[in-house]
């Protein structure tokens, strides 16, 4: 009996430290959402001294949703929404294609330019604002959504997650398509694609999410603001003289959520296929 109750003992102390640890990083997201429920002026009311009441939507208000989205803060949402999924759409396409290069091409310069890709994705956005928005205006998109677009579309990691699985896809399944007379892009069709199904469930969610938490590269080529991103939109929150906290907070509630709607019904997939999870031969 005490191996049993050891065993139980240590099965109850490891979910209560599961639990505590998830209730330290779901807290900071539940005080927002309870504080978008509030009415402005009652966000703080329970946090100095604290009491568990800051805890819980009361007084219970949906002014700030209500505000927000009379603030045009829907169309905000929308244009985000058009961008992300171009940007993933188009993506999904150049890298897969790129990854498929890769995986199955030997060309000169193969090995470097696979590494400078890898090396890409590890360098910080800021290190390249500069060019990124000096060949924008050359080329006339400033204040356009292609400036938004375009620059987003090819992704380092995203053709890294396609070469690790491609290489790892049987030969013979190749062989036996290019056999039966399939050209480069029936291969990559009909073979390749319908295997990579956690591949491209990671790709197009990191590609999306990448432009949703988007801030500095839309400020600089979006300058008049006139077709607003979700990032850039919550600043407008925070006026000179006063910041409307329960709005603020909503925004911030409505833009973590909608990635996280996205995420969670996929992350099998997702962990899968950042994992390199890949075909054995």
């Amino acid at each position: 009996m005490a191996r049993p109750l050891r065993r139980g003992i240590s099965f109850g102390l490891r979910h209560i430290g599961y639990i505590a640890v998830a209730f330290i990083f779901v807290l900071p997201l539940w005080w927002a959402i309870v504080s978008s429920l509030r009415p402005n002026m009652e966000v703080f009311a329970d946090i100095f001294p604290f009491t568990p009441k800051a805890l819980l939507p009361v007084p219970f208000s949906l002014q700030a949703y209500e505000g927000v989205f009379q603030r045009g803060f829907g169309q905000i949402i929308a244009n985000t929404m058009l961008v992300a999924m171009i940007t993933m759409i188009a993506g999904l396409f150049v890298n897969g294609l790129a990854g498929f290069a890769f995986a199955v091409f030997d060309f000169k310069g193969k090995n470097a330019i696979l590494t400078l890709i890898i090396i890409s994705f590890m360098l910080p956005f800021e290190a390249i604002a500069l060019p990124l928005y000096t060949v924008t205006l050359q080329l006339g998109w400033l204040d356009n959504i292609a400036a938004l677009i375009v620059p987003s579309v090819a992704n380092g990691l995203a053709v890294f997650l396609f070469y690790q699985f491609f290489k790892e896809v049987p030969k013979d399944y190749l062989e036996a398509a290019r056999l039966d007379g399939a050209n480069w892009l029936d291969v990559l069709r009909h073979v390749y694609v319908p295997l990579s199904i956690p591949t491209l469930i990671s790709a197009g969610l990191l590609l999306f999410v990448f432009q949703w938490e988007a801030f500095l590269w839309p400020l600089l080529a979006m300058p008049s603001q006139q077709f607003k991103v979700i990032q850039v939109g919550m600043a407008a929150f925070q006026q000179q003289y006063q910041t409307i906290w329960n709005q603020l907070f909503a925004v911030a509630v409505i833009t973590a959520l909608i990635p996280i709607a996205l995420l969670m019904p996929l992350q099998r997939y997702y962990v899968q296929g950042l994992a390199g999870a890949g075909l054995k031969g």
